[in-house]
């Protein structure tokens, strides 16, 4: 049992403890992106109750992950160290050793970091079908619990498994990253008194990733440690794109295009737009497309008025847009660039994309602080077709509601509250006729404004029906 707090995770950990007190055998699978807590998660919820645990080392070849299993099962009470030839003689190992154990006890097996263990392997998954078929599933005090960060190997090996696998997976855990108000509440646990202008910059450079943030030196500004953790000599996140890309896929350079593609179109781009950039087409594209939904690194947002062609895939990892924006072109390093360059126009204007993403990822936020929360409501963005050379205009966020009104929203992150100028005014009712010159239309439209300190009251305030700002997107559902 881990006695430093966890933050979240409600949910989560009452699905763990609902399938420890069951009295079937329960086979539960853990998955999300690399750094975001899955073993904090189990360790935290079931520490103290682990008959078995195992974590998988990356790139160890069969031998050595096999004589590491058998230490683990000498180590959690096996008399007699095994020798394990194969996955089949370490299913049947584990076997012996959980059948030895008290008949009273819930006994829980916590494999981690499965995809290292199976690699491309298929011995490993036939392994572990063979012993939850003909021994696991038989019992009413198994609690299996699988974890990994290749969200692609546990989807494709084990949660949408054709084999001897098929329908037996009892209960799935899909751990994000934090929210917000998640981070605002794991930095005040860590003594940090930034305020919530400063978090939303925080989560705009290590988006809500519990690794990064535990990395964070709360008694020193943001920006000076965004200098220490990635832009210094011998920085610890320096490295982390190759590390992190290269352990979730492999050596696949085409997961590599995409984001870097996605990174330079701050808009967004189609499939065929993908397609053509990086060459690459069909199954295989669906296939990287999907595992970087499942990652977390992007989002494919649906097109007003298109139910699926025309989705627009956005980049949405906070920590893989600011590698390309500010580290991977970085040759030299020193100890304080960004605190020089941390009121520049580029860092401006990132910030400016930052929040748009932020504000994407809290949705639900927003159609709460709107009080649509009884309403149906569908989300979406839009694009422009080009015409009256209005080529590239795109509204982010467009949330319709069922009683027939559809709220086109501005998302802009400002150091104070945002005024509208007569210029500004014009732009938006354009927009606005363009938009529904285009989609044909007929339902009411009002313009609804989601920023840092919201809309300075003026002579053009009132194309502004609506507003939703900063506090609004930390809102925690108790």
């Amino acid at each position: 049992m881990i006695n430093e707090p966890i933050i979240g995770r409600k949910s989560e950990q009452a699905e763990l403890m609902r399938c420890y007190n069951s009295t079937r055998a329960e086979f539960v699978i853990i998955y999300g992106r690399r750094r975001v807590g899955k073993t904090f998660l189990v360790n935290h919820t079931l520490g103290q109750h682990l008959s078995f645990y195992y974590t998988g080392s990356h790139s160890a070849p069969k031998h050595r992950q096999l004589l590491r299993f058998a230490e683990a099962l000498h180590n959690y009470g096996l008399s007699q160290k095994p020798v394990l030839k194969d996955w089949y003689d370490a299913m049947d190992a584990l076997q012996l050793l959980i059948s030895q154990l008290p008949s009273s006890s819930r006994k829980v097996i916590f494999l981690d970091e499965m995809p290292w263990m199976g690699g491309s392997n298929s011995e490993f998954v036939s392994a572990l079908e063979d012993f939850w078929n003909t021994w696991a599933m038989l019992r009413s005090d198994i609690c299996f619990v699988g974890c990994g960060s290749s969200t692609s190997w546990m989807v494709d090996h084990l949660i949408e498994n054709q084999g001897g696998l098929h329908g037996r997976i009892t209960s799935r855990v899909y751990l994000k990253p934090f929210t917000l108000g998640e981070t605002e509440q794991f930095l005040r646990s860590k003594n940090c008194e930034w305020d919530r202008y400063q978090v939303a910059q925080c989560y705009m450079c290590f988006g809500g990733v519990p690794f990064y943030l535990n990395l964070l030196d709360t008694r020193l500004s943001l920006a000076q440690n965004i200098d220490m953790l990635y832009l210094n000599p011998g920085a610890v996140l320096h490295n982390e794109f190759s590390e992190l890309y290269g352990a979730l896929f492999g050596g696949n350079e085409t997961y590599r295009e995409v984001v870097k593609l996605l990174s330079q179109h701050h808009m967004g781009c189609t499939r065929q737009e993908i397609s053509r950039s990086v060459k690459c087409q069909g199954g295989t594209l669906t296939k990287v497309l999907s595992n970087l939904i499942n990652s977390d690194f992007i989002v494919a947002y649906n097109q007003y008025g298109n139910k699926k062609k025309g989705m627009i895939y956005r980049l949405t990892d906070m920590f893989t847009l600011f590698y390309f924006r500010f580290v991977e072109n970085r040759s030299v390093l020193d100890s304080n660039v960004w605190q020089r360059m941390v009121n520049s126009p580029k860092v401006n204007a990132w910030q400016g994309l930052c929040f748009e993403i932020v504000a994407l990822r809290h949705v639900e936020n927003i159609k709460r602080a709107l009080g649509l929360s009884a309403i149906e409501t569908k989300s979406s963005t839009w694009r422009s077709s080009g015409k009256e050379g209005l080529q590239g205009t795109q509204i982010d966020l467009i949330i319709e509601r069922a009683d027939r009104i559809i709220h086109l929203c501005e998302l802009k992150f400002s150091l104070e509250p945002l005024s509208i100028t007569a210029e500004y005014e014009k732009k938006l009712r354009n927009r606005m006729a363009l938009f529904r010159a285009e989609t044909h239309t007929r339902k009411s439209l009002v313009t609804t404004f989601v920023t840092t300190y919201g809309v300075m009251q003026g002579k053009h305030s009132g194309i502004v029906n609506s507003q939703v700002t900063l506090d609004d997107l930390f809102y925690i559902e108790n």
